[in-house]
């Protein structure tokens, strides 16, 4: 007697016998693949827009605060202004959309009742995560290379990279850290008005007081306390590091701050998807 099926011969596991045992590379492909297209189908607005809002804040606030060749000390060291906050910018242009992809697939998914597209494919819960996280983080890197770019155009401002682990290393971080709460963010909330809720009044807030215009080392010690308590600062200003070489933060502390926030958040959407809270109720 033998296990091995006889030629031609088709034979099918027992009901309730997994058939992926490992990782589905195929399924965690294609929903990657998918979540992707879906915001590059509509790129002049989800990638190029943002590059321009960006740019514009770089203009602006060049030409009100920048002028009379006004510089920013770090570490000793003086900046001229463009240059101190356009790496600040970047990072707040790929924070900003790494949210905004990431609470979006769910939660349409949920008020178009197409929730199920997610949830009945055979992908486990790590796999599910890891698509949705995967095309938010991808969706960050490709506005933070427009960013670039359109700052690297302009005349007046230096973004030559310094550190080019850096760079990549709290782009990689600061992404996985939006697209993490953008995740729980979907679960969680129940219209857009949730959302943009949590966009306007958590992001936005703790992105623009984060040491993206500003040094830190110049406030009082009761904000720069405030200031160490924001994990976007830790974020910009590791970022910041890769362009210009100093930073307002020693680097390990904000990559072990930003990693156990990162691990926090993963762990807490692994929990409420695998036990389907608030989705699949």
């Amino acid at each position: 007697m033998t296990d091995q099926p006889k030629h031609g011969e088709i034979r099918f596991g027992q009901p309730g016998d997994p058939v992926i045992r490992n990782v589905n590379w195929g399924g965690l492909k294609t929903l990657y693949i998918k979540e992707v297209r879906r915001f590059f189908k509509v790129q002049l607005q989800t990638v190029w827009a943002p590059a321009v809002t960006t740019l514009l804040f770089l203009v602006i606030f060049s030409v009100a605060l920048g002028g009379g060749g006004r510089t920013v000390t770090l570490e000793g060291q003086a900046y001229r202004f463009a240059d101190f906050i356009a790496p600040g910018l970047i990072m707040m242009g790929m924070l900003q959309n790494a949210f905004a992809n990431a609470s979006f697939s769910l939660l349409v998914g949920k008020i178009q009742g197409t929730i199920v597209d997610y949830l009945m494919p055979p992908l486990s819960t790590a796999e599910l995560l890891a698509g949705l996280v995967g095309g938010a983080v991808t969706r960050a890197f490709l506005v933070g290379g427009a960013v670039w770019l359109a700052m690297a155009l302009w005349p007046g401002v230096d973004v030559t990279p310094v550190h080019l682990w850096a760079i990549l290393w709290f782009g990689l971080l600061g992404s996985l850290f939006l697209a993490l709460l953008g995740v729980l963010t979907s679960i969680w909330a129940e219209k857009f008005d949730h959302a943009a809720a949590v966009t306007n009044f958590v992001v936005a807030p703790l992105a623009l007081l984060s040491g993206t215009f500003y040094s830190v080392e110049r406030l009082s010690p009761l904000f720069q306390a405030i200031s160490h308590a924001n994990p976007f600062f830790y974020v910009i200003s590791g970022f910041r590091y890769g362009f210009l070489g100093a930073a307002d933060s020693p680097i390990l502390v904000g990559s072990v701050v930003i990693l156990g926030v990162n691990i926090v958040l993963g762990l807490t959407c692994y929990t409420l998807l695998r036990r389907g809270w608030n989705i699949k109720n």
